[in-house]
């Protein structure tokens, strides 16, 4: 049998890995090789990412590889979406990357909308509006750091950047570029207009590129220190989400999908954007999906909220794992303790718990007081969340949703999904959890001309991974 390898950089905001996938005979296997910690780091008052660190935790897993005897085809990095790098001429940071948890967005947020109104924005990009989208970053960049910014000879994208190490090739990849509130869907390139309005640099903007171009072979210094050669850098979907949409394992029913992971993103897919008033109204996003395809979806604060309770519990000298704390969520009594996970107050409190505490009290709920109490509260309302926000599309894309598919890390959560399955009232399919490097993986076979389309790459993840059914 013909095996051919892959390797997917899957860059998650808490953690990275370095997976190698193999195919032959219809079927797809995937192993983590590398695994490494992610997160901000704090800089003075400002939080930023070690983007060469994580850069030599790829390499470090490369190596690995290398280490087996084994000869990958290709190679792609998928990321988080709006953060961004800024280089000289040369190809050298600027600059320490910003994280998106910064505190400095929100006031540029509220300055921006002042300067343009949101209709405007919304029309030319179709984006759903937060604070952290690559837009109001720029902003800040050019209210307190004009000199870096319009002296930087190129923005790249956080995933578009470790492809750029790796090939040499400096573009954005459109599922990735869509993510910055700066893109046109419907031009399928940077948006002039705002980039005019907000008198941006436009000569940092490089080249968008499809899903699936291939940038050219691995460095020839890279060959060396990995151990292996003839490897080609794919730019295969750049954002985690599009890699994860991509690895759906869909049939042709209408389907809805949640990437649940640090965050929830729950959409379905379209042909073309759905930029209306009723889509800006309810906050929808348009971002390309692999083969030009709309990502009609919404970002939901997702286990991010458990992610930070684990924290602050850890903290105080109490350390659950993951496991633990579904547990002692599946044993708590479902009690009246609910929140509302899009609050911009939990988008970063010093104390999570006690935030759930306090909104629970404000707003007349039955307040959690044990860590599974809590937990539980927590899955209960990201259910809720995901039912209407269900709604909210069904409505805007005037389709009706027959399942949904849960993909990511949060799909082995099999108590969100039940509460998914019985809050919305549809069969929830959940897997794989490595949804993101397995869509990776596809968009680098199907640019390889491996595999045919990506219909035929879904059919492989159905026949190679398992799929739980929650009614």
């Amino acid at each position: 049998m013909n095996v051919r390898h892959y390797i997917a950089c899957d860059l998650g905001a808490e953690s990275g890995r370095v997976i190698l996938g193999s195919s032959g005979n219809g079927t797809l296997a995937i192993e983590e090789i590398h695994r490494f910690s992610n997160g901000g780091v704090r800089v003075g008052e400002t939080l930023r990412w070690d983007i060469e660190a994580i850069f030599e935790e790829i390499l470090a897993g490369l190596e690995k590889i290398g280490r087996r005897g084994i000869r990958p085809e290709s190679i792609s990095c998928d990321s988080w979406g709006v953060d961004y790098v800024l280089m000289d001429r040369q190809g050298a940071l600027r600059d320490q990357p910003f994280h998106y948890r910064d505190r400095r967005t929100l006031a540029a947020y509220e300055r921006a909308l002042k300067r343009v109104p949101p209709e405007e924005i919304f029309r030319e990009t179709g984006i759903q509006f937060m604070p952290i989208n690559t837009l109001y970053q720029l902003v800040d960049d050019l209210e307190h750091r004009p000199d870096l910014l319009t002296s930087a000879h190129t923005f790249l994208t956080v995933a578009d950047y470790f492809n750029f190490r790796l090939s040499g090739k400096a573009v954005c990849e459109e599922s990735l570029a869509s993510t910055t509130q700066l893109y046109n869907p419907f031009t399928r390139t940077w948006s002039a207009v705002l980039i005019k309005h907000f008198g941006l640099p436009p000569h940092i903007f490089p080249q968008v590129v499809p899903s699936g171009t291939d940038l050219g072979p691995l460095r020839e210094g890279l060959e060396e220190r990995v151990g292996f050669s003839g490897c080609r850098v794919i730019a295969g979907c750049s954002h985690d989400t599009a890699a994860a949409v991509a690895g759906v394992p869909a049939m042709t029913s209408p389907w809805a999908y949640v990437s649940s992971g640090t965050w929830s993103l729950l959409g379905a897919e379209t042909k073309a954007p759905v930029i209306t008033e009723m889509s800006r109204k309810f906050n929808f996003t348009n971002e390309i999906g692999f083969g030009g395809t709309i990502r009609l979806l919404k970002n939901i604060p997702g286990m991010w909220i458990v992610q930070e309770c684990r924290r602050a519990w850890k903290e105080e000298g109490r350390e659950y794992s993951y496991d633990e704390l579904t547990r002692l969520a599946e044993e708590a009594d479902p009690e009246d303790s609910l929140i509302d996970p899009m609050d911009d107050r939990f988008a970063s409190p010093a104390d999570m718990p006690a935030e759930i505490r306090a909104s629970c009290a404000e707003h007349g709920r039955s307040i959690p007081k044990t860590p599974g109490a809590v937990i539980r509260c927590v899955l209960e309302s990201l259910a809720q969340s995901y039912r209407d926000t269900l709604e909210q599309l069904e409505s805007v894309a005037e389709m009706r949703v027959d399942c949904i598919h849960v993909v990511g890390g949060g799909s082995r959560n099999a108590l969100l999904n039940r509460l998914t399955a019985k809050s919305t009232g549809r069969t929830v399919l959940a897997g794989p959890a490595e949804s993101s490097a397995v869509g990776n993986i596809l968009a680098q076979a199907v640019s390889l001309g491996h595999i045919g389309t990506l219909a035929e790459g879904r059919a492989i993840v159905r026949s190679s991974f398992s799929i739980e059914e929650f009614s």
